[in-house]
């Protein structure tokens, strides 16, 4: 059983101003509990000295799959490559199908339970179901305590809370979060970020739709709260935007070798983000998603550059 390393407030203080806050950990900063391989660039959840490598995999849809063995060999060897290059956050929900099922299963099977950062959600109303769901959702992942219990889409957000709130202080989660992926709600978050004790945030954040960055990720950097980020290619569409164009020359100072890497380095080279969650049912996506968690990071001034290329 992992516990939460907790910094006080000050000494988390002290940490932020020593390397930026949001910066990149070395490995010799914690005791690396998840022997991540050495150079995958790392965020430190705040408030705390644990790290997460700044790419994570999600698993609506992909992981949504039947009992059938050429689809579960494939999804298999998909988690074995993300492992073996150093990725450790996965995010289910009981809203994506099967997927909490198959992840618990294919973890056990690889011998791998454990050595991840498992994070779900609840997807309900009412209290009594919201802890049924969640007792399931842990039982099916094959995990206690859950890493990270988030609030799905803000359903019922007040009453989940505060069980989370009780779970976390008797160990059963490590920490609390909450999630949407639509702008729209981005305010609701913003007040939930300033009213409510929560560890992260899970949000919709992208080269194209960067309305995160204008409010939302400084607040939940201001108030010490990690963030995740999914839909980081919008559901394909930046892909296709980007269809026969030639990634610009300047890419490769930073490590840079394709668009999926462009994209997801753009978003995590922001300070407040922890960790961006893309979902692939594709090995070699997979592989390259990877990629964007090593290397060199876009410093500000290329981060607009970025922006006003893929614009262009």
């Amino acid at each position: 059983m992992r516990k939460t390393n907790k910094l006080s407030r000050r000494e988390w203080m002290q940490l932020s101003v020593a390397l930026g806050a949001g910066a990149i950990l070395p490995n010799a900063l914690s005791a690396n509990p998840m022997n991540e391989p050495s150079d995958i660039l790392q965020r430190a959840i705040p408030g705390t000295k644990e790290l997460l490598p700044i790419i994570g995999m999600g698993t609506w849809q992909t992981f949504d799959i039947g009992e059938g063995k050429e689809d579960r060999n494939k999804m298999k060897s998909i988690l074995s490559a993300f492992y073996n290059r150093g990725g450790r956050v996965l995010d289910s929900s009981p809203m994506y199908g099967r997927s909490e099922d198959v992840l618990g299963d294919l973890t056990a099977d690889l011998k791998l339970l454990g050595k991840f950062f498992m994070a779900t959600k609840v997807w309900t109303s009412g209290a009594s179901q919201g802890i049924q769901q969640m007792n399931s959702s842990m039982s099916k992942m094959r995990t206690q305590p859950m890493d990270l219990m988030q609030v799905h889409n803000l359903v019922d957000v007040k009453t989940h809370l505060r069980t989370l709130q009780e779970w976390k202080a008797k160990g059963k989660i490590r920490y609390i979060g909450l999630t949407h992926y639509v702008v729209s709600a981005h305010d609701d978050l913003e007040r939930l970020i300033r009213s409510e004790e929560i560890d992260f945030i899970q949000v919709n954040f992208s080269i194209q739709t960067r309305n995160a960055e204008k409010s939302l990720l400084p607040l939940a950097q201001e108030h010490g709260v990690g963030v995740l980020i999914n839909r980081p290619y919008e559901g394909g569409s930046l892909f296709r935007r980007v269809k026969g164009k030639e990634l610009p020359a300047w890419a490769k100072e930073w490590d840079i070798a394709s668009w999926g890497q462009f994209f997801l380095k753009y978003i995590v080279s922001n300070p407040a983000v922890t960790c961006a969650i893309p979902a692939t049912s594709k090995l070699h996506h997979l592989e390259d998603n990877m990629g964007a968690a090593f290397g060199r990071l876009p410093d500000e001034k290329t981060r607009k550059k970025m922006v006003a290329y893929f614009e262009a």
